[in-house]
C-alpha cells in the first residue's frame, strides 16, 4: 500500500494549517467565550474552497477526493473544533445528502450556493425523542396537492440558524408501511419558508462558537419538488449520510488529539519542576509517547477508510471504527494533556481546557460511541440491531 499523500494533498494540508494558525487561533478564544458564530472567518473558509470539496466543479465544488476533505477537517480541528464542525457539517451533512441523492435540478439549484456562495445548510434528523433511534421521527409531512405540509420539531441541528444558513434537509413521517412501521421521507426546506422557525441554542459546553439550532414546523408548506429522493427513502438517505459523516467526525477527533498532544508537548518542555523540564521525567515522557502512538494508529485507520470510500469499496464498518477510535484517542490525549498541565490545565486561557471540553461531543454526535459499537458488532456478525445479540 502507498501511504504517501499526493503533492496536492500535502499543499492542501499546509494551506489549511497556515490558515488555521493565522486566521483562527488569534480569535478563537474570544468567539468561544461569547458563544458567537464567526461569520467572517467562515466566509474566508468559503473563499479558501473548504466547502464542496468532494463536489464536482460543475456544481461549484473543488472536485477533490474524500481524503482531501478529511485532511481539511483534521487541520481545522487541530486548532479549533467549532470552525472544524462548521466545515464538517457543511460538507457531510449539508451538501452530502443533496449531492448524493438530489435530482439534477435540485443539485443545480442548491449546490452552487452551498459550495461557493457562502451559504450553509442543516441536517434535520435529531428530535427530542429521536436521537440514537433515528427512525423514531415524530415530525410529520402530509403530501397533498403537490405540496408537503410539515409539523414538528428538530433539535441539536448544526449550521441551521446561522446568519449564513439557507435551509435544511428535514426527515419526516410521510405515512405508514404495510408492516406497520413508519414511512420516512426527506424534504429540502428554505429558512424563509412560512411556518418554519429556527432558534439558536446557547449555553453549550462544547463547540461554543459553532451554530446549533432547534427547528420548528407549524403547517410549513413546501412544493413536492422539494422531496429529496423518493417517498419512503428518508431513513436510507439519513443513514447513508451518517456513514460518510462519521469520517469527518473521526477527523475532528484526530485533529483534536493532535492539537491536545502538541499543546501538552510544548508545555511540558517549558514547565520546570525539580530543576528539569517535566518532559524529561519518564512518567510524563511515557504519556506523550503513548499519545503520539495512538494518534498515528488513528490516522492510519481513518485514512485507510477514506481510501476505501474514494475507491468505491465497502467502508461503513471502518467508518464506525474510525469514528469510535478517533473519539477515544482524543479523549485520552485531552485528558492526559490536562494532567500534564496540572492546575493550569483547568484554566480556560490554556488550550488544554478547550480540547478537554470539546472532545465530549465526539462521544455523542453523529452516533454515540455505544451506537458505533453496535454497528461494528453487526458488521462482524454478532449483533442484530433489530433483534439484539
Amino acid at each position: 500500500m502507498d501511504f504517501e499523500l499526493t503533492e496536492e494533498q500535502k499543499l492542501l494540508r499546509s494551506t489549511v494549517r497556515s490558515f488555521a494558525e493565522e486566521e483562527i487561533r488569534p480569535t478563537m478564544k474570544e468567539f468561544d467565550k461569547k458563544e458567537e458564530f464567526p461569520v467572517e472567518i467562515t466566509k474566508k473558509m468559503f473563499d479558501l474552497g473548504l466547502f464542496g470539496i468532494f463536489v464536482p466543479e460543475e456544481y461549484g465544488g473543488s472536485g477533490l477526493d474524500y481524503l482531501s476533505y478529511v485532511i481539511v477537517v483534521e487541520e481545522l480541528a487541530r486548532v479549533n473544533a467549532s470552525c472544524a464542525a462548521t466545515v464538517a457539517a457543511g460538507n457531510s451533512l449539508g451538501i452530502g445528502p443533496i449531492y448524493y441523492f438530489g435530482t439534477k435540478e435540485q443539485k443545480q439549484k442548491y449546490l452552487p450556493p452551498l459550495c461557493s456562495d457562502k451559504k450553509l445548510w442543516g441536517f434535520g434528523l435529531t428530535e427530542p425523542d429521536a436521537g440514537s433511534d433515528a427512525s423514531n421521527t415524530k415530525t410529520t409531512g402530509l403530501i397533498k396537492d403537490e405540496r408537503i405540509i410539515l409539523n414538528g420539531a428538530k433539535i441539536f441541528i448544526t449550521n441551521a440558524s446561522s446568519p449564513l444558513t439557507l435551509g435544511s434537509t428535514v426527515q419526516f413521517k410521510s405515512g405508514v408501511k404495510d408492516n406497520g412501521k413508519k414511512e420516512l421521507s426527506c424534504a429540502l426546506v428554505l429558512n424563509n419558508t412560512d411556518g418554519f422557525t429556527q432558534k439558536t441554542m446557547k449555553n453549550k459546553m462544547v463547540w461554543r462558537s459553532s451554530n446549533t439550532a432547534e427547528l420548528y414546523f407549524q403547517d410549513c408548506t413546501v412544493p413536492q419538488e422539494n422531496l429529496l429522493g423518493k417517498k419512503g427513502d428518508g431513513l436510507k438517505i439519513m443513514l447513508s449520510t451518517l456513514d460518510r459523516g462519521r469520517l469527518s467526525i473521526a477527523a475532528m477527533g484526530l485533529g483534536g488529539a493532535q492539537g491536545a498532544y502538541e499543546a501538552a508537548l510544548r508545555y511540558s518542555k517549558q514547565r520546570v519542576q525539580f530543576g528539569v523540564p517535566i518532559s524529561t521525567m519518564p512518567v510524563n515522557a511515557f504519556k506523550l509517547a503513548e499519545m503520539a502512538t495512538r494518534i498515528e494508529a488513528a490516522r492510519s485507520l481513518l485514512y485507510r477508510t477514506c481510501w476505501e470510500l474514494d475507491n468505491n469499496k465497502p467502508f461503513a464498518e471502518h467508518a464506525a471504527m474510525s469514528k469510535l477510535y478517533c473519539a477515544d484517542v482524543m479523549r485520552y490525549c485531552a485528558n492526559e494533556g490536562v494532567q500534564l498541565h496540572g492546575g493550569y490545565g483547568l484554566m480556560e486561557e490554556f488550550d488544554a481546557a478547550m480540547f478537554f471540553r470539546d472532545q465530549k461531543l465526539l462521544d455523542i454526535g453523529e452516533g454515540t460511541s455505544e451506537i458505533q459499537r453496535m454497528v461494528i458488532s453487526r458488521h462482524i456478525g454478532c449483533y442484530d440491531l433489530a433483534g439484539g445479540a
